[in-house]
C-alpha cells in the first residue's frame, strides 16, 4: 500500500505539471469555463486525481507482475 501512495502522489504531481505547462493554471485563474458546466476547480481536481490514480494502479500491477 505504501508504493501505491508514493506513486499516487508522483502521478498527481506529474499531472499537475502537465496542466501547468499547457497553460491550464492561467485558464483556472482567469475563469475560463471548462465547457461542460462544471466548475474549473472540479475539472482540474478530477484530472489531477485521475492522474494519481492511474499511476498508483500501474504501480500496483507492475509490483504484482514482479
Amino acid at each position: 500500500m505504501r508504493s501505491f501512495g508514493w506513486w499516487f502522489a508522483i502521478g498527481a504531481l506529474l499531472t499537475l505539471s502537465v496542466l501547468m505547462v499547457q497553460g491550464g493554471v492561467r485558464d483556472l485563474f482567469d475563469g475560463a469555463p471548462p465547457g461542460n458546466g462544471a466548475s474549473a476547480y472540479f475539472s482540474f481536481g478530477t484530472t489531477i486525481f485521475g492522474g494519481g490514480l492511474l499511476a498508483g494502479c500501474v504501480a500496483l500491477v507492475m509490483n504484482r507482475l514482479r
